[in-house]
């Protein structure tokens, strides 16, 4: 006999990717491809965390270190660096495997992860742990923002800030270089 129990919070966080990977779908079926698109907030600007722009430094990927990323604290120093304030404690934390062929949307998922100095390519099949902890200080957006990490062998191989709506956004972990709202 199997039994097989599915709990509260991975429903709610499948339901959550779900949402990500059509919101990406549609986005890229519907958005036509070729010069360089920037998606500007009504004030002007781009969204981003609460940091007086003029005194941001925006962390890179030669500037901020993936690797030695093995505790809880660990990680939600790592989010701090980026101007993020998270829950302390993750929502999630699931064991996930990179699949081995790209599809569309894991590909325009790479690009964002490229695009911060990070590549899934290279763990191809790998299992890994994806940790996500609620954001409490995304400016400007009523709905829940997440964000999301996956760690191999205490390295952040994958980092996003995406939201739950079903028209929500997917970007970076700073705030740009995705599908935003």
């Amino acid at each position: 006999m199997f039994i097989c129990a599915v709990h509260g919070n991975t429903v709610k966080l499948f339901g959550i990717i779900g949402v990500a990977i059509v919101t990406l779908a549609l986005l890229f079926a519907f958005i036509p491809s070729g010069g360089e698109t920037k998606l500007i907030e009504p004030d002007g600007g781009l969204p981003s965390p609460s940091v007086n722009a003029s005194e941001a430094v925006v962390p890179t990927a030669r500037n901020v270190s993936f690797e030695k990323i093995k505790t809880n604290e660990d990680r939600i120093a790592l989010i701090a660096k980026y101007g993020w304030e998270v829950e302390p404690t993750p929502i999630e934390e699931a064991s996930v495997t990179i699949p081995a062929e790209f599809d569309r949307v894991m590909e325009s998922y790479n690009e964002i992860q490229r695009a911060q100095g990070l590549d899934l390519s290279k763990y191809r099949n790998r299992d890994m742990t994806r940790y996500t902890y609620r954001i409490t200080n995304y400016p400007d957006y009523n709905g829940t923002v997440y964000c999301n990490l996956l760690v191999y062998k205490n390295r952040v191989v994958a980092a996003d800030i995406c939201s739950s709506d079903v028209n929500g956004f997917i970007c970076g972990l700073t705030g740009t270089g995705g599908n935003q709202h």
